[in-house]
């Protein structure tokens, strides 16, 4: 089994920033690409960015690449998300997964809980 267990959301007003942490337990990450997801309530989940399992590549939505970095230390099991230059548009429950180096969601296998993140404008 595996749990995921992201932290870090809040209230920011605009133009500011956020780091969002994703703690994995029970199994270790480091053979898994990992990914962040986020959801407004009655929209479908969308792709954020994903890190592939030593970290050496990445990819981004257009909505978020030059704003925000996904990182990962294997040592901790943990995977980040820096968030930079927040706009009122990033407002979203943000969710990490466990699965394929994917824009897909249908390509990861758990997911955590998600954390809300608000941005005030």
């Amino acid at each position: 089994q595996v749990h995921l267990v992201e932290s870090g959301g809040g209230l920011v007003q605009a133009g500011g920033s956020l780091r969002l942490s994703c703690a994995g337990s029970g199994r270790t990450l480091n053979m898994y690409s990992m990914g962040w997801f986020r959801q407004t309530p009655g929209e479908q989940r969308s792709f954020v960015a994903t890190i592939s399992p030593n970290g050496a590549n990445t990819i981004y939505d257009a909505s978020v690449k030059g704003r925000f970095t996904i990182s990962r230390d294997n040592a901790k099991n943990t995977v980040n998300l820096q968030m930079n230059s927040l706009k009122p548009e990033d407002t979203a429950v943000y969710y990490c997964a466990v699965g394929s180096y994917s824009r897909n969601s249908q390509d990861y296998r758990a997911w955590g809980q998600g954390t809300q993140v608000t941005v005030s404008s």
